[in-house]
Protein backbone atom coordinates (compact mmCIF):
# COMPACT_ATOMS: atom_id res chain seq x y z
CA UNK A 1 0.00 0.00 0.00
CA UNK A 2 1.32 3.43 -0.95
CA UNK A 3 1.38 5.83 2.00
CA UNK A 4 1.27 9.58 1.37
CA UNK A 5 2.40 11.88 4.15
CA UNK A 6 0.13 14.78 3.27
CA UNK A 7 0.53 18.32 4.59
CA UNK A 8 -2.50 20.55 4.24
CA UNK A 9 -2.25 23.42 1.71
CA UNK A 10 0.86 21.99 0.11
CA UNK A 11 2.41 20.46 -2.97
CA UNK A 12 1.38 17.01 -1.76
CA UNK A 13 -2.14 17.68 -3.06
CA UNK A 14 -0.91 17.01 -6.61
CA UNK A 15 0.44 13.62 -5.52
CA UNK A 16 -3.04 12.66 -4.32
CA UNK A 17 -4.43 13.82 -7.66
CA UNK A 18 -1.93 11.64 -9.55
CA UNK A 19 -2.83 8.60 -7.46
CA UNK A 20 -6.50 9.19 -8.23
CA UNK A 21 -5.77 9.50 -11.96
CA UNK A 22 -3.89 6.19 -11.79
CA UNK A 23 -6.71 4.66 -9.72
CA UNK A 24 -4.24 3.28 -7.20
CA UNK A 25 -5.10 2.38 -3.61
CA UNK A 26 -3.29 4.55 -1.08
CA UNK A 27 -3.35 5.62 2.53
CA UNK A 28 -3.09 9.24 3.67
CA UNK A 29 -1.41 10.33 6.87
CA UNK A 30 -2.48 13.90 7.52
CA UNK A 31 -0.34 16.67 8.97
CA UNK A 32 -1.45 20.24 9.73
CA UNK A 33 0.59 23.42 9.39
CA UNK A 34 1.24 25.56 12.45
CA UNK A 35 -1.50 28.20 12.46
CA UNK A 36 0.98 31.00 13.23
CA UNK A 37 4.14 30.11 11.32
CA UNK A 38 2.48 28.10 8.51
CA UNK A 39 5.37 25.63 8.84
CA UNK A 40 5.04 21.86 8.76
CA UNK A 41 4.74 20.16 12.16
CA UNK A 42 7.77 18.47 13.73
CA UNK A 43 6.07 15.08 13.34
CA UNK A 44 7.18 15.08 9.70
CA UNK A 45 10.79 14.95 10.85
CA UNK A 46 10.15 11.40 12.00
CA UNK A 47 9.24 10.53 8.40
CA UNK A 48 12.13 12.29 6.66
CA UNK A 49 14.99 14.43 8.05
CA UNK A 50 13.92 17.48 6.04
CA UNK A 51 10.49 17.49 7.67
CA UNK A 52 8.80 18.45 4.39
CA UNK A 53 5.88 17.16 2.35
CA UNK A 54 5.15 15.39 0.08
CA UNK A 55 6.69 12.15 1.20
CA UNK A 56 5.54 8.75 0.04
CA UNK A 57 6.37 5.28 1.27
CA UNK A 58 6.10 2.37 -1.14
CA UNK A 59 7.68 -1.04 -1.19
CA UNK A 60 10.12 -0.24 1.59
CA UNK A 61 11.23 3.03 -0.02
CA UNK A 62 10.72 6.55 1.27
CA UNK A 63 10.64 9.16 -1.50
CA UNK A 64 10.62 12.96 -1.38
CA UNK A 65 10.33 15.75 -4.00
CA UNK A 66 7.17 16.08 -6.06
CA UNK A 67 8.89 15.65 -9.42
CA UNK A 68 10.66 12.47 -8.34
CA UNK A 69 7.43 11.11 -6.86
CA UNK A 70 5.42 11.89 -10.01
CA UNK A 71 8.08 10.26 -12.17
CA UNK A 72 8.32 7.19 -9.92
CA UNK A 73 4.57 6.57 -9.70
CA UNK A 74 4.02 6.91 -13.44
CA UNK A 75 6.98 4.69 -14.34
CA UNK A 76 6.07 2.04 -11.78
CA UNK A 77 2.30 2.02 -12.04
CA UNK A 78 1.31 4.00 -15.12
CA UNK A 79 1.49 1.18 -17.64
CA UNK A 80 2.20 3.70 -20.40
CA UNK A 81 -0.35 6.22 -19.18
CA UNK A 82 0.32 9.87 -18.38
CA UNK A 83 3.66 10.17 -20.15
CA UNK A 84 4.90 10.01 -23.75
CA UNK A 85 6.90 7.03 -24.94
CA UNK A 86 10.50 7.21 -23.73
CA UNK A 87 12.02 7.18 -27.23
CA UNK A 88 10.01 10.13 -28.55
CA UNK A 89 10.87 13.86 -28.67
CA UNK A 90 7.67 14.48 -26.70
CA UNK A 91 9.20 12.65 -23.74
CA UNK A 92 12.00 15.20 -23.53
CA UNK A 93 9.46 18.03 -23.49
CA UNK A 94 7.54 16.17 -20.78
CA UNK A 95 10.69 15.63 -18.72
CA UNK A 96 11.60 19.30 -19.06
CA UNK A 97 8.26 20.35 -17.53
CA UNK A 98 8.78 17.94 -14.62
CA UNK A 99 12.03 19.73 -13.74
CA UNK A 100 10.95 23.24 -14.69
CA UNK A 101 8.09 23.31 -12.19
CA UNK A 102 10.33 23.46 -9.14
CA UNK A 103 13.64 24.26 -10.79
CA UNK A 104 12.59 27.63 -12.22
CA UNK A 105 8.88 28.38 -12.14
CA UNK A 106 8.23 28.32 -8.40
CA UNK A 107 11.12 30.59 -7.41
CA UNK A 108 9.58 33.95 -8.39
CA UNK A 109 6.23 32.88 -6.92
CA UNK A 110 7.88 32.06 -3.60
CA UNK A 111 9.89 35.27 -3.66
CA UNK A 112 6.70 37.23 -4.26
CA UNK A 113 5.11 35.58 -1.24
CA UNK A 114 8.03 36.02 1.14
CA UNK A 115 9.04 39.53 0.09
CA UNK A 116 5.45 40.75 0.38
CA UNK A 117 5.66 39.98 4.09
CA UNK A 118 8.48 42.51 4.47
CA UNK A 119 6.27 45.46 3.60
CA UNK A 120 8.22 48.55 2.56
CA UNK A 121 11.51 46.81 3.28
CA UNK A 122 10.86 44.49 0.35
CA UNK A 123 9.84 47.23 -2.10
CA UNK A 124 13.26 47.46 -3.85
CA UNK A 125 12.99 43.79 -4.87
CA UNK A 126 9.46 44.03 -6.25
CA UNK A 127 10.29 45.19 -9.82
CA UNK A 128 12.75 42.33 -10.39
CA UNK A 129 10.36 39.75 -8.95
CA UNK A 130 7.46 41.05 -11.02
CA UNK A 131 9.62 40.94 -14.13
CA UNK A 132 10.52 37.32 -13.48
CA UNK A 133 6.89 36.44 -12.83
CA UNK A 134 5.87 37.93 -16.18
CA UNK A 135 8.69 36.05 -17.86
CA UNK A 136 7.76 32.64 -16.44
CA UNK A 137 3.98 32.92 -16.42
CA UNK A 138 4.11 34.29 -19.94
CA UNK A 139 6.23 31.33 -20.99
CA UNK A 140 3.70 28.84 -19.62
CA UNK A 141 0.80 30.80 -21.11
CA UNK A 142 2.38 30.73 -24.58
CA UNK A 143 3.13 27.01 -24.25
CA UNK A 144 -0.60 26.42 -23.70
CA UNK A 145 -1.78 28.54 -26.61
CA UNK A 146 -4.10 26.51 -28.81
CA UNK A 147 -3.84 23.39 -26.68
CA UNK A 148 -5.52 21.87 -23.63
CA UNK A 149 -2.46 20.22 -22.07
CA UNK A 150 1.26 20.87 -21.86
CA UNK A 151 2.38 17.77 -23.77
CA UNK A 152 0.41 15.97 -26.47
CA UNK A 153 -3.35 15.82 -26.67
CA UNK A 154 -4.14 14.52 -23.19
CA UNK A 155 -3.29 15.03 -19.54
CA UNK A 156 0.18 13.92 -18.49
CA UNK A 157 2.37 13.96 -15.43
CA UNK A 158 3.70 17.29 -16.72
CA UNK A 159 0.32 18.89 -16.09
CA UNK A 160 0.09 17.33 -12.65
CA UNK A 161 3.58 18.46 -11.65
CA UNK A 162 3.00 21.96 -13.05
CA UNK A 163 -0.45 22.26 -11.48
CA UNK A 164 0.87 23.81 -8.26
CA UNK A 165 2.59 26.53 -10.27
CA UNK A 166 -0.69 27.46 -11.94
CA UNK A 167 -2.59 27.35 -8.68
CA UNK A 168 0.02 29.38 -6.79
CA UNK A 169 -0.35 32.10 -9.45
CA UNK A 170 -4.08 32.43 -8.80
CA UNK A 171 -3.92 36.16 -8.10
CA UNK A 172 -2.13 36.78 -11.40
CA UNK A 173 -3.84 34.40 -13.82
CA UNK A 174 -6.31 36.95 -15.18
CA UNK A 175 -3.41 38.29 -17.26
CA UNK A 176 -2.67 34.84 -18.70
CA UNK A 177 -5.85 33.43 -20.27
CA UNK A 178 -4.36 30.17 -21.54
CA UNK A 179 -2.84 29.42 -18.15
CA UNK A 180 -6.08 30.31 -16.40
CA UNK A 181 -8.17 28.09 -18.69
CA UNK A 182 -5.75 25.20 -18.15
CA UNK A 183 -6.05 25.47 -14.35
CA UNK A 184 -9.84 25.58 -14.54
CA UNK A 185 -9.79 22.61 -16.90
CA UNK A 186 -7.72 20.31 -14.70
CA UNK A 187 -9.54 21.36 -11.53
CA UNK A 188 -12.75 19.98 -13.00
CA UNK A 189 -11.37 16.51 -13.62
CA UNK A 190 -13.14 13.83 -11.55
CA UNK A 191 -9.83 12.51 -10.21
CA UNK A 192 -8.83 16.00 -9.09
CA UNK A 193 -12.14 16.41 -7.26
CA UNK A 194 -11.75 13.01 -5.57
CA UNK A 195 -8.27 14.00 -4.39
CA UNK A 196 -9.75 17.14 -2.82
CA UNK A 197 -12.31 15.08 -0.96
CA UNK A 198 -9.65 12.83 0.47
CA UNK A 199 -6.96 15.45 1.08
CA UNK A 200 -9.07 17.98 2.94
CA UNK A 201 -9.32 21.78 2.64
CA UNK A 202 -7.16 23.25 -0.12
CA UNK A 203 -7.61 26.97 -0.68
CA UNK A 204 -6.00 26.98 -4.13
CA UNK A 205 -8.83 24.92 -5.63
CA UNK A 206 -11.44 27.18 -7.18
Amino acid sequence: MIVVHHLNESRSQRVLWLLEELELPYEIRHYARDAQTRLAPPELLAVHPLGKSPVIEDGGQTLIESGAIVDYLIRRYGGGRLQPALSTPAFEVYNQWLHYAEGSAMLPLLLKLYVSRLGEAGAPLAPRIDSELKNHLGYVDRALQGRDWLVGDSLSGADIQMSFVGEAARGLRANYPNLDAWVRRFQQRPAYRRALERGGPYSMAE
